[in-house]
């Protein structure tokens, strides 16, 4: 009898002990190549809490709060520091914290903080193995001078002034071609000396004088 009731006096402690502890589980390590993080607080718990508050540290030493956030049954709030650009979301077993516009000096580890507020006990997590964050420097990229006006535009107006041109020089040469035609029928020039029929043969006229006719002459003789 005696020993049954020590054995139920020393099972209860554990069992309340075991009930309000809760356990965090982080990713070792995230490498950050634009500046932007995510970091998951995966925990477990199995209290009767229903008010919580969750927060991510800086350093080894936790001695920066980056963010929080507070939730229960009905309502959530978060809170950022002001060096930092973090939001906390609360998602069934976890909670997500986002970071943005992260700087290089801003590369260290980060630690999950899961507290169960209300109602007592108070219970927060053992110490986690932490995530480690590493913000890598973007290098400086060379932007080519633009053209004010797009390739294509300018391959475009130049083929355009391509083709008149080349009506403008098709439609020169054929003029000068008829210019040319013209002024060599212009050069002609026609034989304007008179012909005589081919019966008068009198070499006593010259040959623009009309031919006389003799047999009028004839007629007067008796």
């Amino acid at each position: 009898m005696l020993l049954g009731i020590l054995v139920v006096l020393c099972f209860i402690p554990t069992a309340d002990v075991t009930e309000n502890k809760i356990l965090v589980d982080q990713s070792p390590l995230l490498t950050v190549a634009h500046k932007n993080a995510t970091v998951v607080c995966n925990y477990t718990y199995n209290g009767t809490g229903k008010e919580f508050r969750a927060s991510l540290h800086k350093g080894t030493d936790r001695a920066v709060e980056v963010c929080f956030i507070l939730w229960n049954t009905t309502k959530i709030s978060s809170n950022s520091n002001k060096e930092f650009n973090c939001e906390g979301i609360h998602d069934k077993d976890k909670v997500i914290f986002n970071l943005w516009n992260m700087s290089v000096n801003q590369t260290d580890i980060y630690f999950c903080k899961i507290e169960a507020m209300y109602p007592p006990p108070y219970v927060y997590n053992e110490k986690s193995n932490g995530t480690v964050i590493h913000v890598k420097e973007t290098p400086m990229q060379i932007q080519e001078p633009q053209s004010p006006i797009p390739l294509w535009t300018m391959v475009a107006v130049t083929g355009v002034l391509a083709f008149y041109s080349m009506l403008v020089t098709a439609a020169f040469i054929n003029y000068w071609q008829k210019s040319k035609k013209n002024l060599y029928h212009q050069s002609d020039y026609m034989n304007m000396t008179p012909r005589h029929p081919p019966y008068q043969k009198n070499k006593g006229y010259p040959s623009y004088a009309p031919t006389r006719d003799y047999t009028a002459y004839r007629s007067w003789q008796p």
